[in-house]
């Protein structure tokens, strides 16, 4: 059996009516940059948040690019975050003109490593950016006691968890702001690319806002800014989407409880973590080889058994080819977590679409090379 990765196509047909409705809607509206549906979706996320507000971005990129700037952050200032994430996370930093200080991620969550954070610090620091990597959230009670410890901002990287929530926490509960994508293969995902920042603090919402479209608050009046709108389009995808968030997040809930009952007696791999007493949406469902260098195999394996598993993120941020070494880089401790989770990691085909056959015949193919390994 082939088992694909995404399945964004069945989600369309699933939700075809209420999306071309919307879809419909704007294109009868006239009007599509800045217009009603991106009001409403606003209004929409910011609620479904528990936030005040919500601001549509161009991407997820942005969002922690223009968060930073609302903030006053830049040149000679450096953001701590970890190296086992997607590159944007620390390429936001970058454009922004600030540092980026990387440190290891914990073992077990894949997470930022709160212990690993006051190491870092230095009076140059001014943020900690947590990644809620695969779904699952850091330790953002850890992380906002040491943020108030040292007088910081938090900037949570919400791109993969959107619907998770802590032991104890809501994801934007404990941070300045809260950064997302909605790029085609997140669990709330548009056909296309865009983002958003949500926050409680109305000058962030305000200076975002305005960096957003040109520096503008009026027609015709500008001052520095950039051009970085969800347009109405992908709002209103977005807005028949997030009705239905939590279901899919919970049939994927299901579907890796799934795939973990299914694997438990492997010998050659570690099966995802989950805090007890969190709520892990599961963007991605991450098995860890226990000998690195076997992973390039086991994913060949699958993929030419009609399995389409991928690797996220198979190259640390520190090990990428366009890492700034010595320029508005800094790494912190040995990163060892981090670089073994890169080069470990092969994600399995999850989506809420996905059928209990589909998830089988996974499991099946993965318990096929793990027998071979003897």
């Amino acid at each position: 059996m082939k088992v694909e990765f995404y399945g964004h196509v069945r989600q369309y047909h699933n939700l075809k009516k209420e999306i071309d409705a919307n879809i419909q809607e704007v294109i009868e509206s006239g009007q599509y940059v800045l217009g009603p549906m991106l009001k409403r979706f606003e209004g929409e996320f910011a609620a479904y948040s528990g936030t005040k507000y919500a601001i549509g971005l161009a991407n997820g990129t942005d969002a922690i690019w223009l968060a930073l700037m609302a903030l006053g952050i830049g040149p000679g200032d450096e953001c701590i975050t970890n190296a086992n994430t997607f590159f944007a996370t620390a390429e936001a930093v970058w454009i922004a003109g600030a540092t980026a200080v990387l440190i290891d991620c914990d073992p077990k969550t894949k997470c930022i490593d709160p212990a690993k954070i006051e190491a870092a610090i230095t009076p140059k620091t001014k943020a900690i950016i947590p990644v809620h990597l695969y779904g699952q959230c850091a330790d953002m009670k850890a992380i906002r006691a040491i943020a108030d410890k040292h007088k910081l901002f938090v900037i949570e990287d919400n791109a993969q968890a959107i619907g998770a929530a802590g032991n104890g926490f809501k994801i934007g509960e404990l941070s300045d702001a809260t950064a997302t994508s909605f790029i085609i293969q997140k669990n709330l995902g548009t056909f296309g690319d865009s983002g958003a920042l949500v926050t409680n603090n109305p000058d962030i919402d305000a200076k975002v806002r305005k960096l957003r479209n040109h520096g503008s608050t009026a027609r015709n009046v500008h001052s520095f800014g950039f051009n970085s709108r969800l347009d109405d389009i992908h709002a209103g995808i977005l807005s028949a989407k997030l009705k239905v968030i939590d279901k899919g997040n919970d049939s994927r809930r299901r579907l890796a409880d799934r795939y973990t009952a299914g694997l438990k007696g492997a010998k050659h791999f570690t099966l995802p973590y989950v805090v007890p007493g969190a709520r892990h949406v599961f963007h991605l469902y991450v098995l860890d080889t226990k000998v690195a260098s076997k992973r390039d195999g086991f994913l060949k394996f699958l993929n030419d058994g009609g399995i389409d598993a991928k690797t996220h993120y198979s190259i640390a941020i520190h090990k990428q080819e366009g890492y700034p070494w010595g320029k508005n880089s800094r790494e912190v401790g040995t990163l060892t977590n981090a670089e073994y989770n890169a080069a470990s990691c092969i994600s399995l085909p999850m989506f809420p679409e996905l059928r209990d056959d589909e998830v089988d015949a996974v499991i099946a193919k993965v318990l096929e090379w793990d027998k071979l390994q003897g």
